[in-house]
């Protein structure tokens, strides 16, 4: 008889891990505090208008061919390589920066700006691609049962990128560009961390070597949340069943295990094994009451960026903005510098604004433009009231309208704000936190909550917030982690 796992959460992660374990000879369910599945990689449609809530591409796109050809099924969803990869725009100029995979067209967009630019770049590039390959399974794929086994990877790295542990990812690229505009650009891999480049570790340049050499960014046919549609159809013909509407607020223990996890009306749902899909130092704490995950342990952590998000639905067209775009500034190490922990909302914003309706016309009607808007900002340690979010919003489309010459304000016909605290009560997002725990140097590998809990033998993590990190492609490389751990340590066929 087949043995029983029961995941709670239905994020990207927890749908991967079902349908591994599915594969692998285990009947699985899962639990649900919302009224539809995908966790922050979500939908929104209002008013006519679609929007994907929160990632719009994903880049290490094979991760997603690992996991259909363990699941022995068909790719549900298709992917679009992103060429130009995004736009990037500076306040006080009118010109754009196109990033293109290209380095000879990315090389003229630096003209007169960064001399020697594809030289410089193809130096950069080599030494992250280096960072990568030596680390990519010896250290970020992997799990680690102890220090000593972790001690023991760290000592096999390559000397020659020993200082790139300690680095600032901003210091490594002032090494090898010397305009302000390069410098930036290809620091913004590090809020795809949820953190500034001033407080990532320069081994996170090799996110500039996935985006540009090793593989690119994607785009998915019809809009990111069709990945889980098509997980969901997969799981349906499997018979793997999701219960929704169903939140876990407490657990009961037998025997040294988990027997129960028990959901807000008083059920106990009970299993052989069991995945949490929330994130792994929050449920730790709020639900198994761990003294090591309290509030007080919590706030001490380092945490990753808040979002603050706007989706709007126009009634037109909008001129003189791209798929994917960056607003930034001229102060961008002061402005770091304040942004996780202090919120100034006369501070001229830095911003990420997607239009999908540029590339799927059918996130809105005709003649019509979908636009999102992502704010990142202090998440509530910091500013725990956002009831200014009106104003907060205004404010960036004033400074919308003026970067892109169109006042965009009078052409909203639907729009939807979501502040740090929507998305704490949608997700259990600590404190807003939008991607979980950091991965500063206190905060990966082995130092991460681990994906196996520590009292519990039958219960394990898959998350942002327990190894090998946020993201797309490193929830399905959670799950391939996490299902290995389950196979080795109860699998018995």
């Amino acid at each position: 008889m087949s043995k029983h796992v029961l995941i709670t959460g239905a994020g990207l992660g927890a749908l991967a891990t079902a349908l591994r374990l599915s594969t692998d000879g285990y009947t699985v369910e899962l639990l649900e505090k919302n009224k539809q599945a995908g966790g922050r990689l979500n939908r929104l449609q209002k008013d006519g208008f679609t929007f994907d809530m929160g990632p719009t591409f994903f880049s290490m796109s094979y991760e997603f061919k690992e996991f259909i050809e363990y699941c022995n099924m068909e790719m549900p969803f298709r992917f679009i390589e992103l060429d130009p990869l995004y736009v990037v725009n500076f306040s006080g100029s009118s010109r754009k920066y196109t990033i293109y995979k290209d380095l000879k067209k990315l090389a003229a967009e630096f003209e007169g700006i960064e001399p020697d630019f594809e030289r410089k770049v193809e130096r950069y590039l080599k030494k992250a691609g280096a960072i990568f390959h030596d680390t990519e399974y010896t250290m970020v794929k992997r799990n680690f049962r102890n220090i000593r086994e972790f001690a023991g990877v760290v000592r096999d790295v390559p000397l020659k990128h020993s200082p790139m542990i300690f680095r600032s990812m901003w210091s490594e690229l002032s090494r090898h560009f010397d305009s302000y505009e390069a410098r930036v650009i290809f620091s913004l891999v590090a809020f795809f961390l949820g953190d500034t480049p001033f407080a990532t570790p320069a081994v996170y340049s090799l996110l500039n070597y996935t985006e540009m050499k090793h593989d690119g960014y994607y785009n998915v046919e019809g809009g990111m949340y069709k990945i889980v549609e098509g997980l969901l159809k997969e799981m349906e013909k499997r018979g793997i069943r999701i219960h929704y509407e169903t939140e876990v607020q407490a657990y009961s223990e037998k025997d040294g295990k988990l027997d129960a996890l028990i959901d807000q009306h008083g059920k106990h749902w009970k299993a052989d094994l069991f995945v949490i899909n929330s994130d792994a130092a929050w449920f730790r704490g709020k639900v198994f009451r761990r003294p090591g995950f309290s509030e007080e342990k919590l706030d001490k952590r380092k945490w990753t960026i808040a979002p603050f998000t706007m989706y709007l639905g126009l009634d037109t067209k909008v001129p003189g903005i791209e798929h994917h775009n960056y607003f930034l500034g001229r102060n961008f190490e002061q402005y770091a510098g304040k942004v996780l922990k202090h919120f100034d909302i006369n501070e001229r914003p830095y911003y990420y604004v997607n239009v999908p309706s540029k590339h799927n016309p059918d996130t809105a009607p005709p003649g019509k433009e979908a636009i999102f808007i992502l704010f990142p900002v202090t998440d509530r340690r910091f500013k725990p009231d956002w009831s200014d979010r009106e104003e907060i919003a205004d404010r960036l489309l004033q400074d919308l309208s003026e970067r892109i010459a169109f006042d965009i304000r009078p052409h909203i016909i639907s729009s939807t704000i979501l502040d740090p605290s929507d998305w704490e009560k949608m997700f259990n997002l600590y404190r807003g936190s939008g991607l979980g725990l950091a991965h500063n140097l206190g905060q990966i590998g082995y130092f991460r909550p681990k994906n196996k809990d520590e009292k519990f033998n039958n219960v394990y993590y898959v998350g942002a917030s327990t190894v090998p990190g946020t993201g797309l492609p490193m929830m399905m490389v959670g799950s391939r982690l996490v299902t290995q751990r389950i196979n080795d340590e109860h699998r018995t066929v």
